[in-house]
């Protein structure tokens, strides 16, 4: 079955809280507690947040069947040129389908002058490591980061374009 990548509209915002939620809830068990999971979920991508997204970055889904079943989110291109990848989150049974590299393709497609790409993925997110660097992106840095007050080992990757 095939799929259409489109940029996301208003009425897309339940889908993809359900996507965020349920790919987060897959990538990050075991890495980072449930509770800790659901009270991120619920400050970044509330009704609130998602439509404060949609106004300030690019979002992009997937589509298949009707049905959305993955998203990227992308900031606007900054001066000097650099892109946020602040989000690729898809369902894991349609992962390796290549609906991750279309969405990422797609952002950087309408990104008009950017030269970089950037990420911060988990350390321990090896779906999402791997993903990001058969793409192409390298790892600039590692820090820690403090997620609803529990550290997480990040990677900081860039991809140049």
């Amino acid at each position: 079955m095939t799929y259409i990548i489109r940029e996301m509209e208003k009425k897309d915002i339940n889908q993809v809280q359900e996507v965020a939620k349920t790919s987060w809830h897959t990538t990050y068990e075991g890495i980072i507690p449930i509770e800790i999971q659901e009270s991120f979920l619920e400050s970044a991508y509330n009704d609130e947040m998602m439509l404060k997204r949609l106004n300030i970055s690019s979002l992009y889904v997937a589509e298949k069947a009707g049905k959305i079943i993955g998203f990227a989110n992308f900031s606007p291109v900054k001066e000097d040129g650099a892109v946020e990848l602040g989000a690729i989150y898809l369902y894991s049974e349609h992962q390796g389908e290549g609906i991750g590299t279309a969405l990422l393709e797609e952002g950087i497609k309408h990104a008009n002058g950017a030269h970089a790409v950037y990420i911060s993925v988990e350390k321990e997110n090896e779906i999402g490591v791997n993903f990001y660097r058969a793409k192409g992106f390298e790892v600039v840095s590692e820090f820690d980061d403090l997620l609803e007050g529990h550290t997480t080992k990040m990677l900081r990757m860039v991809l140049s374009i």
